[in-house]
């Protein structure tokens, strides 16, 4: 077993999208080499509707696939070609763009006004990105969940892990989406394909994920008088952990436990030309996109 090296630990950053939502970024419009084959990731979470519900009105998507995962409130969605729903808590969306859609994404709050949701862009290969667009919409009561022994929770979203399997299938970077709860004080590893980039994303509470060369933060410090328990290097909320190469994952939860998503894919290591919600693999299918936008023709 080779733990996986920590070789990036960031804070996402705020950023207004769409019509004016609130929102946070770990990444995107940056290297893309970085986190082959995603793109970018965003976390829309807030409890005040002024600042989401102007949402994300209709835009264009080619060449990528775009995964939907809401915690609170609902977000309802519809597009050019007639298709149209509503996600609730726990549910998820897998939209294949492909050869190119209209679509809008509009968040609601629940009882108490609160929304949260996460989207997660993955490239398509040159191959795949002109296919025909489909959805995979997925229910909460749909997506198995394992609970260990110890009490750690995994969501498994996507791929294959500890002996079941997501729902969603299909998905060009083979990927593997967990949501995982650690209990309080409890130490955990878990498997990650060797071949495929990975990250973290922590959006509760707080844990310290273990170097390679150094097991940073996963030592438990006691105070002597009250013998509290306190982990050092901790990772909280709303940030991205970046992985290098090995075969898994360790996270040591912190004194309120810590919730993360654990994301990996297969690279596809292909020219990227990029602009917003449309991703080509050059310049002159970029601009052919750009065109047919103009002249209404985008739509296959």
């Amino acid at each position: 077993m080779s733990i996986r090296p920590v070789l990036e630990q960031r804070a996402a950053i705020p950023t207004l999208e769409g019509a004016g939502v609130h929102l946070h970024r770990a990444f995107g419009f940056q290297d893309p080499t970085e986190l082959d084959p995603f793109l970018l990731f965003d976390d829309f979470r807030n409890d005040d509707p002024a600042r989401y519900t102007a949402g994300f009105p209709w835009h264009p998507h080619r060449g990528i696939e775009t995964i939907t995962y809401v915690l609170a409130g609902e977000v309802a969605h519809g597009d050019s070609l007639g298709n149209e729903g509503s996600l609730g808590a726990g549910d998820v969306q897998w939209m294949t763009a492909g050869s190119g859609i209209l679509h809008q994404e509009m968040p609601r709050g629940n009882a108490l006004g609160q929304m949260h949701g996460f989207q997660l862009w993955a490239n398509l290969p040159a191959a795949q990105k002109m296919t025909a667009p489909r959805y995979q919409d997925v229910k909460s009561t749909d997506i198995p969940e394992i609970i260990d022994d110890d009490g750690t929770r995994v969501r498994v979203i996507v791929g294959d892990f500890w002996g079941r399997r997501g729902p969603v299938d299909g998905i060009a970077a083979d990927p593997q989406y967990l949501d995982i709860s650690v209990p309080a004080g409890v130490k955990k590893t878990f498997p990650v394909d060797t071949y495929r980039r990975s990250f973290a994303y922590v959006f509760e509470g707080a844990g310290a994920f273990a170097d390679a060369s150094e097991p940073k933060g996963v030592l438990l410090e006691k105070e002597v008088a009250g013998q509290e328990v306190h982990v050092r290097d901790l990772s909280g909320d709303r940030t991205l952990i970046r992985f290098g190469s090995g075969d898994s994952v360790t996270v040591q939860a912190g004194e309120e436990g810590v919730r993360f998503l654990l994301i990996s894919g297969a690279p596809i290591q292909e020219p990227v030309a990029w602009h917003g919600p449309i991703v080509m693999n050059s310049k002159d299918e970029l601009r052919q996109a750009m065109r047919e936008l103009r002249d209404g023709t985008f739509i296959k």
